[in-house]
C-alpha cells in the first residue's frame, strides 16, 4: 500500500494560524529585499559564479513555528550583516523545483542553509536542532561561526576543492521532489499564488518521505540512512556544543567516541577530511558514512592539531533517537499502522511486574484516518502495552523498532503481536504498510 506523504493534524508540528497569510506576507515583504534574492536558486547560482562570491541558500518553511527566532534573527540581526554581505544570499520558502543533486540535507529541518561556489561544489550546511526544538531561540551565533568558515573555504578555493568531495550529494531516483511518483500527482514546480498558496507548497519533509516511500513501493528495505538520517554525533557518545562550529562538550564513558580518543574541550575540524563549518556538516560526514567501519577525525586540543580513528561499531544509526522527527509519522504508519509508543521507564516497570530486559512500550497515541488508523482496524487501542512483535521481545525503543521493521518486512505483511491490556494478553497482527 502506498502511503500519502502528509498526513493533516498527525505531524504535530505547530504551524501559524494564518498559514496562508504567512507565506502571501513573506512574498510581499521579501520578494523585492535588497540583499535577499527571493526563490530564484538559479538566478542566485548565476550571480555567484559573475561576482566570485560564494551563494548561500537559506530554506525557510514559513508557516512552521520552529526555528521561527533564529529566521528572524538571520533576517534582522545586524551583527551578521558584514558576513551576509560577502555572500549572494537566496532565500527559498518551498522545495517544490529543488535540485535533489545539489540540494541533499536534513529534510525534517524547518530552517536550513547550504553555502556554495557559483560552480555548485558545496562548502557546507547549516542546521539547528536546538532551534527546531525552541521557536523563541533567536541565537546567530552558531549560524556565523558557519558563515565565517564558509568563507575561509571559498577564499582557498579551488586548491581544497579534493577535500570537498564528501562534502557533494550522491545519486538520487528523480532530479526534483515533484518528480517522486507520490508527489508529481498533487504539485507543481512553481507555488499557486492565484489559488491556495500552502496546499501547493512542497515542504522539505516531504522530500525525505518521498524517499522512503520511493522504497516501500517497490518492496524494498527502506535503507537505514533514510530511517535514521543526518543522525548527531551523540550516536557514538559525543556531544557538541550548540553555539559553536563542532567544540566537543561532553563524551560518553565507554563510547565509540571515548574509545577514539574524544575529550571535552575537542575542536573538531573535520571528518573524513571534509572541513567542518558545523554540526550539520558532522551529521552530512555520518550520513554518508558506512554502517560499519572507522571515520578519520581530525581535530584540535589546545591549539595542537591531532588526528583520531572514529569507530562506528554495528547497528549505530539505530541509537538514533527519531521520536520527534516529523517524517517519523510516515514511518508509524508504515511500521506500525499509525501508532506512536514510548519505552515504559524502570521505575514503572517495577510496578507493573515487568524485566527490564523485556519489549514493553506503552502506545500513546493510535491514529483514527487513513493508513494512520490501520493500528485501530487490527484491534490496538491506546495506553496497550506492545511486548513482542514476530520473535521480538527484548528491550528495545520504538525508534529501534521502526528501523527493525522497516528494514525486513514489507508492504501487506501482518505480524503476529501481543499487547497487555489490563494485565492481560491480547494477540494481534500487526500491519505492514
Amino acid at each position: 500500500m502506498l502511503l500519502p506523504l502528509l498526513f493533516a493534524g498527525l505531524l504535530h508540528a505547530e504551524t501559524v494560524k494564518d498559514r496562508e497569510g504567512a507565506v502571501r506576507s513573506e512574498k510581499q515583504r521579501m520578494e523585492n529585499d535588497a540583499r535577499w534574492n527571493w526563490n530564484d536558486i538559479d538566478s542566485g547560482f548565476r550571480t555567484a559564479k559573475a561576482t566570485g562570491k560564494p551563494l548561500l541558500v537559506v530554506l525557510r518553511c514559513v508557516p512552521c513555528m520552529s526555528c521561527a527566532g533564529i529566521d528572524a534573527g538571520v533576517l534582522q540581526e545586524p551583527a551578521l550583516v558584514p558576513l551576509l554581505d560577502q555572500f549572494v544570499c537566496v532565500r527559498v520558502i518551498n522545495a517544490n523545483a529543488l535540485d535533489l543533486s545539489r540540494f541533499q540535507f536534513d529534510y525534517d529541518l524547518s530552517f536550513s542553509a547550504m553555502m556554495f561556489n557559483g560552480d555548485g561544489t558545496v562548502y557546507g550546511r547549516f542546521g539547528s536542532w536546538t532551534h527546531q526544538k525552541d521557536p523563541l531561540n533567536k541565537t546567530t551565533a552558531s549560524f556565523s561561526k558557519a558563515l565565517t568558515a564558509a568563507l575561509g573555504i571559498h577564499k582557498g578555493y579551488p586548491n581544497n576543492k579534493a577535500m570537498l568531495a564528501g562534502k557533494q550529494g550522491g545519486p538520487t531516483p528523480y532530479q526534483t521532489p515533484i518528480e517522486f511518483p507520490t508527489l508529481a500527482a498533487k504539485y507543481q514546480s512553481k507555488l499557486d499564488w492565484n489559488g491556495k498558496v500552502v496546499a501547493s507548497c512542497v515542504h522539505c519533509h516531504m522530500v525525505g518521505d518521498a524517499f522512503r516511500a520511493h522504497y516501500r513501493a517497490q518492496s524494498k528495505p527502506v535503507p537505514l540512512e533514510w530511517i535514521y538520517p543526518q543522525p548527531s554525533i551523540e550516536t557514538l557518545g559525543v556531544t557538541l556544543a550548540t553555539d559553536d562550529i563542532a567544540k566537543v562538550e561532553a563524551v560518553v564513558e565507554g563510547s565509540p567516541g571515548a574509545k577514539a580518543g574524544l575529550m571535552a574541550g575537542d575542536y573538531l575540524v573535520s571528518v573524513n577530511t571534509q572541513p567542518l563549518i558545523s554540526t550539520a556538516d558532522v551529521s552530512w560526514a555520518l550520513h554518508r558514512a558506512p554502517d560499519t567501519g572507522t571515520l578519520g577525525v581530525a581535530l584540535e586540543r589546545g591549539g595542537v592539531p591531532k588526528e583520531v580513528s572514529l569507530e562506528l561499531p554495528s547497528g549505530w544509526r539505530m541509537k538514533s533517537d527519531i521520536g520527534r522527527r516529523v517524517g517519523t509519522w510516515p514511518m508509524r504508519a508504515m511500521a506500525f499502522g499509525g501508532m506512536k509508543m514510548d519505552d515504559i521507564p524502570d521505575d514503572e516497570r517495577a510496578t507493573l511486574g515487568l524485566p527490564n530486559d523485556q519489549m514493553a512500550l506503552r502506545i500513546m497515541h493510535v491514529g483514527q484516518y487513513g493508513p494512520h488508523a490501520m493500528a485501530k482496524k487490527a484491534g490496538f487501542q491506546k495506553d496497550d502495552i506492545l511486548v513482542q512483535v514476530g520473535d521480538m521481545t527484548t528491550r528495545l525503543t520504538e525508534s529501534v523498532l521502526i528501523g527493525r521493521l522497516l528494514q525486513t518486512h514489507l508492504p501487506g505483511e501482518n505480524l503476529p503481536a501481543v499487547v497487555l491490556r489490563g494485565g492481560k494478553k491480547v494477540e494481534l497482527k500487526l500491519p505492514q504498510q
